[in-house]
């Protein structure tokens, strides 16, 4: 008895998609593309941030603490002893309670009162009180408080730590930082483009261009580095028309291109009917390419946008626009299609 003809139409040796596997594999599709735009994002504002944001914060914070701080290397002469007060077993005690008899010189007094056993000696002055720190100096109260209140942060020593401290807090915020130095970038990021735009600053920027691509290993690195932001970030000077298939290289060889203009009136005599100029782009970099000019009767127009064009020509012709794919429907009308004309 012979065996059954299967009737499977499925080829010798396919194995069928696992499902768990295919479903899997659609959702890191979905998923991708969003996460490396945030990641990609936030790469960005790290680098901005490590490079810019936080030497300017550095800088910001030294030029505030020189104009803020107020240090007294000393008690000023002028300081009545009953301002001055010291802190005895936990309370505060007059200096004139502790030194009934003569007060010492100020010089002297630190030394004097810690040999007593007192420890953190401050003082009003000018409508301030003043707290020692480590170096014989004061510094005032308010600053003190102001950053030993702040979460998490070790006990400062030096005056200049303190005031560091302080400027962070109550002058460099982040909530305050930030929404300010975004709005300060982007402003020059605008004026430098408008400086760049101006015959001076593009006559400089050339100049500097032209060192940059003389040296040996930079050069490399920054015409790659430059292909990629000049595509990404900046608007196209060349105003494309539509987009159109040519047969190039070859015949039977098609490719995608943008129509920049109608060529040259030399070439368009030569040919004896009208001509293009297409920029042909290159996978999977269209920010590069090259320029043919093809008669116009060998073009096919195609009606997809150029947004659509540049992603088939970035994914290597995966990413199809949907009015370009080929569905079951057509297959059966270019079979019907085949039939008739062999028919005929």
């Amino acid at each position: 008895m012979e065996n059954p003809t299967p009737t499977s139409n499925a080829r010798p040796g396919k194995r069928k998609p696992h499902p768990f596997r295919t479903a899997v594999l659609r959702g890191l599709g979905l998923v991708t593309p969003p996460l490396l735009t945030i990641v990609l994002f936030l790469w960005a504002w790290s680098t901005i941030e490590s490079y810019v944001l936080t030497p300017l914060e550095g800088a910001a914070k030294y030029v505030i603490v020189w104009s803020v701080e107020d240090v007294l290397p000393e008690i000023p002469p002028e300081v009545d002893p009953d301002a001055i007060s010291v802190a005895v077993e936990g309370r505060q005690v007059k200096l004139r309670e502790l030194f009934p008899q003569q007060v010492p010189a100020y010089k002297n007094l630190r030394k004097e009162v810690a040999r007593r056993g007192g420890w953190d000696l401050s003082f009003k002055y000018d409508g301030r009180v003043y707290f020692p720190v480590e170096g014989g100096e004061w510094i005032p109260q308010t600053v003190v408080d102001e950053v030993l209140l702040i979460p998490g942060i070790s006990s400062p020593t030096t005056s200049y730590e303190y005031y560091e401290q302080y400027v962070r807090v109550k002058y460099l915020n982040r909530s305050q930082t930030v929404p300010i130095f975004l709005l300060v970038f982007v402003l020059i990021l605008y004026l430098l483009g408008k400086f760049l735009a101006a015959g001076v600053g593009r006559m400089l920027w050339n100049t500097g261009e032209a060192i940059i691509t003389r040296l040996p290993v930079i050069r490399t690195v920054y015409t790659s580095v430059k292909q990629v932001t000049d595509f990404v970030f900046s608007e196209r000077e060349v105003e494309y028309n539509r987009v159109v298939a040519v047969e190039y290289p070859r015949r039977g060889v098609w490719s995608i291109g943008f129509v920049t203009g109608e060529s040259m009136l030399a070439i368009r005599k030569a040919a004896n009917e009208p001509v293009l100029t297409v920029l042909m782009p290159t996978s999977p970099m269209p920010a590069t390419g090259f320029t043919v000019t093809v008669l116009q009767s060998e073009t096919v127009e195609l009606d997809i946008s150029v947004d659509q064009a540049i992603q088939f020509v970035v994914s290597c012709g995966v990413v199809v626009p949907p009015s370009q794919q080929f569905s079951k429907a057509d297959f059966a009308d270019l079979v019907q299609k085949k039939i008739a004309e062999t028919a005929g």
